[in-house]
């Protein structure tokens, strides 16, 4: 397992669409390692593949909340219901924070890490996850949906 490099606000591949995944494979396994580990890294709680600088269809996600990370490979949002304003916050903007309005659940549809298609019907915290990495997957970032005013920059604290 390695830290992989992020790539960071202004990078071109942050706007470039995912790729779907055809094969699940080794190279595919360490990638998703990999990408947990730096997810876990920088305290984040979603991380997909364009922020490595892979254009596939793959996000991690962990709201730590004892089930471990989950991994979706290509990803559908199949429905939506309700809205939610959120805080939201991203490892690719580092330090800088948002409002945004989410739905407050979805249904996702995906393939598991063992090519199993799965589906998720996922609220909140996982709900806002869900959709902010698959808009990565989509070319979009969270800067561009942002409620007006809303941006703040928090300086990071020097003593960690």
């Amino acid at each position: 397992m390695a830290i992989r490099n992020l790539r960071y606000e202004g990078d071109e591949i942050l706007k470039k669409k995912s790729r779907e995944v055809e094969v699940i494979d080794d190279k595919l396994q360490i990638l998703i390692d990999d990408m947990i580990e730096t997810m876990h890294k920088y305290n984040g709680v979603g991380l997909a593949a364009v922020q490595v600088g892979i254009l596939k269809r793959l996000i991690v996600i962990d709201i730590y909340d004892d089930n471990g990370p989950i991994v979706l490979i290509n990803p559908v949002i199949l429905k939506t219901k309700g809205e939610q304003e959120v805080d939201e916050g991203c490892l690719s903007f580092p330090n800088e924070f948002a409002k945004v309005i989410r739905p407050e659940e979805v249904v996702a549809e995906y393939i598991d890490r063992e090519g199993k298609k799965m589906r998720v019907k996922a609220k909140e915290l996982l709900a806002q996850a869900i959709c902010h990495e698959v808009d990565h997957l989509n070319g979009e970032v969270f800067i561009d949906k942002i409620i007006p005013g809303t941006l703040e920059y928090i300086e990071p604290d020097k003593d960690k």
